[in-house]
């Protein structure tokens, strides 16, 4: 790995020239590395935040920022994301209320200066991990990438595996959010996450880029990333039927026919990986 500057520009300044150097990581063939961007959203979840920053923190792969975008935490997880920035300058982060976790989304977004974008609130199961997402997308000349994942209790155990595999949204087929690293060029050319869904608009995104069939997409078949059982869109009956609802919903403004159908299936789907 080498360090060279890649943008120098110079300012004006009470009649004195200075030239401001910044970086930028070359693999050992010379070529400059992609930058991965983490974007992770947080309210009143200290112990969680500590866990998704040291697991990517512990990653190997060098070119990576941290976005955090917090909702005005009063339990502590500010106080915690400002003494990490206070030693890890790749993270940026701020603190204030928002309308729900797909408005601190998009703010990450508005904030990544990354190649790759990666909205991640959860764990990686092996140091490797960011390298084999970014070496597939680099091999295979792809605009996003995913993997399997598995699903852990409060104490780490794994109690669930998803294996995702390739597939098509008619027949209830989905890469699975929290593994999919996107290239940026994806967000500006589908936009952001629609802020009016509670729990799947992340869902509807995956549609809106992939339903064309022009996205290309990389799928690794290993459990790269460890999801705690319990988040928005599976934590009891009440959560699963929302979170049905907004499935239809986002199929049906995308225009894919068979909606209920659809969604049937990819509930179908996940109840197989139990």
């Amino acid at each position: 790995m080498f360090y060279v500057p890649h943008k120098i520009r110079e300012m004006e300044s009470t009649g004195i020239r200075i030239r401001i150097f910044s970086f930028c990581h070359l693999n050992t063939k010379g070529e400059k590395m992609l930058k991965v961007s983490f974007i992770l959203t947080t309210y009143n979840s200290r112990d969680n935040f500590l866990r998704t920053y040291n697991s990517i923190t512990k990653q190997t792969y060098p070119d990576m920022e941290i976005i955090v975008i917090d909702g005005g935490s009063v339990d502590g997880t500010r106080e915690a994301i400002a003494s990490k920035a206070a030693e890890n300058p790749g993270l940026h982060w701020i603190s204030e209320k928002d309308t729900g976790i797909y408005n601190a989304m998009n703010k990450g977004l508005r904030m990544a200066s990354g190649d790759i974008i990666a909205c991640f609130n959860d764990e990686f199961t092996t140091p490797d991990a960011v390298s084999q997402y970014v070496s597939i997308l680099e091999r295979e000349k792809t605009d996003a990438a995913h993997s399997d994942l598995c699903y852990v209790d409060h104490t780490g155990k794994r109690i669930r595996k998803w294996r995702m595999g390739t597939g098509q949204i008619e027949k209830g087929w989905m890469p699975a959010h929290p593994t999919l690293f996107a290239r940026r060029e994806l967000y500006d050319k589908y936009g952001v996450y629609k802020e009016d869904y509670l729990c799947a608009a992340d869902y509807e995104w995956m549609i809106r880029i992939l339903k064309d069939g022009s996205t290309r997409l990389s799928y690794i078949p290993q459990q790269l990333v460890a999801m705690a059982y319990g988040g928005t869109s599976s934590s009891g009956i009440k959560a699963y039927l929302l979170s049905f609802r907004e499935s239809v919903r986002a199929l049906r403004e995308n225009r894919i026919k068979g909606a209920l159908r659809i969604t049937l299936l990819r509930s179908l789907r996940v109840l197989r990986q139990f």
